[in-house]
């Protein structure tokens, strides 16, 4: 075996590795960062030894220690259950309005109520529950089906056009996709639905389109336009519109009908849950029932 070039500079032996004129030496690795190496070796068997390390044909050494995660998350588990079970309880022996005017009852409520619907109803109306387009706004006082705390309850529960069996039914028709009416018939009733909300209008189209109102509106938005709740009929009076506000958004709903479906969250949380973000989305919302702002008729807001 032929002696190793040594560095003239260094005194040390190279490895015989060369890269563009520079020579690898072959020193020695640093004493403390053997030790370090020899100690996690160390370490490695005393884990071996106590923990569950070596997979088997049927499963794994459980070690001295018999430590498993697998039963320590089960355990926390059912911890957190009993816990949840005793906050369901008190939930369910209590009324709504109860849960309300009890501070510790609603806390627990609100608290219970926000991370569900975080996880459930903030993708569709929003992390604050401010909605979008073609998705209720749960923050101010205007509800199609009722805001009070029971009505806001049953919407949860039951949905709006789910596949529950008591779910809450109405139907937008899809006048023009249907061929029901013409798109100048639509365009005429689009602008009796803007003189309705109180905003200038073309008179003449508002003045042809009176009886198509009449003759295809009345029956759930009524003759003043304000709505139906037990219809679940929109109120066109007022400035919440939720698939928008603008003369092309009105031509659209009336032509196409839109119908957006709430889920029934009846077979996903259990009645105490519901009853939590009931109460969660009521006190953000203020629940309130506001009455409808009479806006001028038709033939007022026109222009001549």
């Amino acid at each position: 075996m032929s002696e190793r070039e040594r560095d003239e500079h260094s005194g040390v032996e190279t490895t015989g590795h060369e890269w563009d004129g520079i020579k690898e030496l072959d020193n020695p690795l640093p004493r403390w960062w053997l030790w370090v190496f020899y100690g996690s070796i160390v370490v490695a068997v005393i884990y071996w030894i106590l923990m569950p390390a070596w997979p088997g044909l049927k499963g794994y050494t459980p070690g001295l220690m018999k430590q498993s995660d697998r039963v320590d998350v089960v355990e926390q588990l059912n911890a957190l259950q009993a816990q949840r079970s005793q906050g369901e309880a008190l939930l369910m022996s209590a009324s709504l309005d109860q849960i309300e005017a009890n501070p510790d009852l609603q806390a627990h409520a609100l608290a219970v109520g926000q991370s569900v619907f975080g996880d459930n109803c903030a993708t569709c109306h929003g992390v604050g529950g401010g909605g979008a387009k073609g998705y209720p706004n749960l923050r101010d006082d205007v509800w199609l089906w009722g805001g009070s705390l029971a009505e806001i309850e049953q919407t949860i529960r039951i949905g709006v056009r789910s596949a529950h069996p008591e779910t809450r039914i109405s139907m937008m028709p899809a006048f023009g996709r249907d061929g029901m009416l013409t798109n100048a018939q639509i365009a005429d009733l689009a602008e009796y639905v803007v003189a309705l909300s109180g905003r200038q209008a073309d008179a003449a189209s508002v003045g042809r389109a009176r009886q198509l109102y009449a003759d295809n509106c009345v029956a759930c938005h009524m003759p003043n336009g304000q709505g139906d709740r037990a219809q679940g009929a929109p109120n066109l009076t007022d400035r919440e519109w939720l698939y928008g506000s603008d003369r092309e958004s009105i031509r659209g709903q009336i032509h196409n009908g839109r119908n957006g479906v709430m889920p029934s969250w009846e077979g996903r949380f259990s009645p105490a849950v519901i009853k939590a973000l009931a109460v969660y989305v009521h006190v953000n919302a203020g629940g309130g029932e506001a009455p409808a702002t009479p806006a001028p008729a038709a033939s007022e807001a026109a222009t001549p």
